[in-house]
């Protein structure tokens, strides 16, 4: 069998309870709140509005580098006809073996960096020594309560702090020259079962932030706080409480009228995890929100509606959070089409009129340019193979075509990992182009016409039962990944770089005619941003999966990137994410012409799955309830069929029979809860967790037998 259309199928099932999470029995040791004894101080100047409204060009200080989100630098050292010099000049060892999603920050010499767990290095950007290390002490059994991957997109910087979100849902300022922490605060409401993951975004002196959930159900908001102080200044929420309590805002009560049922209850979704831009001239801030708790949109609304605000663009005042305007992407969303990706903001011509235009690819697959001033509809067009709708119409609203989903299988393209997700797609204002790293995959989809909303657990509404399809020629597809460079003038394709697998990197776009981006399978790379021609590489020793930046020190040009095979796909993905033949190892690399730096090698595939010795007795009924079990409670860290990813948490097919014999004080006694691995004692019993190592067991043989 063709591997990409056996990889796929593997791909599938997993995505119909979302894109997985970390939970697994990592490494990483739990850490004290307090920064570690500096081994150098930063020498910082005060980062104040009018320096991060307009950077220095050697500068990366926000998290798109610009309030714009463009992810451009306009350096123009490193060029297309020495690209070709490029060495290390740095590595930094991030001590762990989980996903690395953070784009780094630099100023006044000093490059901050977030890793797993939320904890947060400052490193001299010239030479990579460490200077301090803040730990939050993130409690790792809140493993349990985060969708994809115990990650952090990044940091912010204001003043004399750096601002961290941290994924048991505090906010934290640190110091910038000692790493001590000034404030903290508790950004969740105690209902729901929040975390933040991404980087949050100074905005007139207030730290705005959002949050994830909707997989577990929680309800979705963005808040602003004093950046001096930490206290909150205001909070807007994306969907409507309970109306019998009451509304907070008239935008509440608008979208009140687009639900029905009692959606309340398991929180209605549309969480802030990611997406936030700026445009300090038109006074707006831009929010994308999320999926909806659940998924299925005949439970979640059962008599209809648009469900506002989910999978939409809000325009928000920055100094209360009042609503000016929204666009809903994907109305009454079923398929975890969230609006959450990365938003970038730019000045287009288009049929003869300069635009302020907002450019949005999402999960749902669709190419979004939206007139950013009054949040007009532009334009949509499919930038890979979609069939959840066939086009949209002039007023900007999908057509959808039949995959109702209540009672049979559906096939949907995208899958929930998305057309584009969270990693950042750049825009080169010489080539007119943005980049993007794409997934081309589909889904099955199935309803679960008995969900109840259950807290601590998914809560997407979709039924487990699909998994029996798992590996069956009804499950395979045809899918491919790739780096595309999209003209959104021209609403077409231009050229496209094909990868190994999916989750590569974000894309940075520099100087006259360059892009940069790494791979899953472990590769940075130079391209010539025209043409997409290849015109460097280096090995990283991991996948990477973030985004690169570009700064200057000493009139020196650096590229730099984190990297860490782990998270989301790599977690989730079977044996498509294998295609990568990379493992965990988060790390940061900086190269300038001429560096002469060694890369750290990665640590080697896992080889072959070994015979089980260990028995579990069982019936073929006992191990189909196993199956069920793993997939509603396991499989989103461990993977489809028990296939990891070659991410930091365990495939579990490799487990020994030492500890196989404790396998059950693992999962009902939380034996290894410190080092990330959950307790699962008030949702599962003896005979669940008993079914449940059977069937993992069945599936080490079954991959034991398997030809490489």
């Amino acid at each position: 069998m063709d591997p990409r259309r056996a990889a796929g199928a593997l791909a599938i099932g997993l995505l119909l309870i979302g894109s997985g999470c970390d939970g697994g029995a990592g490494q990483d040791p739990a850490g004290a709140r307090e920064a570690s004894p500096a081994i150098g101080a930063t020498h910082s100047t005060t980062i104040d509005a009018a320096r991060l409204a307009a950077p220095e060009p050697g500068s990366w200080l926000t998290h798109g580098r610009t309030y714009a989100e463009q992810r451009y630098s306009p350096l123009t050292q490193i060029k297309a006809s020495n690209v070709s010099e490029l060495g290390l000049a740095w590595s930094f060892d991030l001590q762990s073996e989980r996903g690395v999603e953070s784009t780094p920050l630099v100023a006044d010499g000093t490059l901050y960096v977030t890793a797993p767990w939320s904890i947060l290095h400052a490193l001299d950007a010239k030479s990579g020594e460490l200077l301090w290390t803040y730990d939050p002490g993130v409690p790792r059994s809140y493993a349990r309560n985060i969708c994809c991957g115990v990650v952090n997109r990044g940091a912010a910087l204001h003043g004399d702090h750096v601002f961290v979100g941290t994924l048991d849902g505090r906010l934290v300022a640190v110091d910038r020259e000692s790493g001590r922490e000034v404030w903290s605060t508790m950004t969740g409401e105690p209902e729901w079962p929040y975390s933040i993951t991404g980087a949050p975004r100074v905005v007139e002196g207030l730290v705005v932030i959002g949050n994830a959930g909707a997989d577990l159900g929680a309800r979705g908001y963005v808040s602003a706080y004093d950046a001096e102080t930490g206290e909150l200044v205001w909070r807007t929420y994306t969907v409507p409480g309970d109306p019998a309590k009451g509304f907070e805002s008239p935008a509440m009560e608008r979208a009140a009228e687009t639900w029905t049922g009692q959606w309340w209850k398991a929180g209605g979704g549309g969480t802030v995890w990611d997406a936030l831009a700026y445009d300090p001239e038109l006074h707006l801030l831009y929010v994308g929100t999320g999926n909806g708790t659940p998924h299925a949109r005949w439970l979640r609304s059962p008599d209809g509606g648009d469900n506002l605000y989910l999978s939409s663009i809000l325009a928000l005042r920055p100094e209360t959070g009042e609503l000016v305007w929204h666009y809903q992407e994907t109305p009454a969303e079923s398929w975890d089409y969230t609006a959450t990706q990365h938003i970038l903001l730019a000045d287009i011509e288009i049929a003869g009129r300069l635009r302020k235009v907002l450019l949005h690819a999402p999960k749902n697959g669709f190419f979004f340019v939206i007139d950013r001033e009054t949040g007009e509809f532009i334009s949509a067009e499919p930038f890979t193979e979609v069939n959840w709708a066939s086009h949209y119409d002039e007023t900007g609203r999908p057509v959808e075509n039949d995959t109702d989903y209540r009672e049979d299988i559906r096939f949907v393209r995208p899958s929930p990992y998305g057309a584009h997700s969270w990693p950042p797609m750049s825009f080169h204002p010489k080539t007119g182009l943005v980049y993007l790293p794409v997934r081309n995959m589909g889904s099955l989809y199935l309803m679960n016409k008995n969900w109840e909303y259950r807290p601590g657990e998914w809560n997407t509404g979709l039924n487990m039962e699909i998994f029996e399809k798992f590996g069956s020629s009804e499950a395979e597809e045809n899918w491919e990944a790739f780096l595309l460079a999209w003209d959104p003038i021209a609403r077409r394709e231009v050229w496209r770089v094909p990868h190994i697998t999916a989750s590569n990197g974000g894309t940075l776009a520099t100087g006259n005619d360059l892009l940069f981006e790494g791979s899953a399978d472990g590769r940075f790379v130079a391209y010539r941003a025209s043409t997409g021609e290849k015109l460097w590489e280096s090995p990283v020793g991991t996948g990477v999966m973030a985004g690169p930046i570009s700064y200057e020190v000493d009139g020196e040009q650096y590229v730099a990137v984190a990297a860490g095979w782990g998270a989301s796909f790599a977690l989730s993905g079977g044996e498509a994410a294998l295609l990568a033949d990379v493992r965990g190892g988060g790390r940061v690399l900086a190269w300038k012409l001429g560096g002469k730096a060694e890369v750290p090698p990665g640590r080697p595939p896992l080889g072959p799955v070994p015979t089980p010795t260990y028995e579990v007795s069982s019936t073929a009924a006992e191990r189909r309830e196993g199956m069920l079990v793993y997939h509603a409670k396991c499989s989103p860290c461990h993977g489809p069929g028990a296939i990891g990813g070659g991410s930091g948490v365990p495939d579990l097919r490799y487990t020994t029979p030492e500890t196989h014999a404790i396998f059950s004080d693992i999962v009902l006694a939380g034996l290894r809860e410190a080092g990330g691995m959950p307790r699962f004692d008030d949702l599962l019993d003896a005979a669940d967790v008993r079914r449940l190592q059977a069937w993992i067991l069945e599936q080490a043989r079954i991959g034991s037998q398997r030809t490489p």
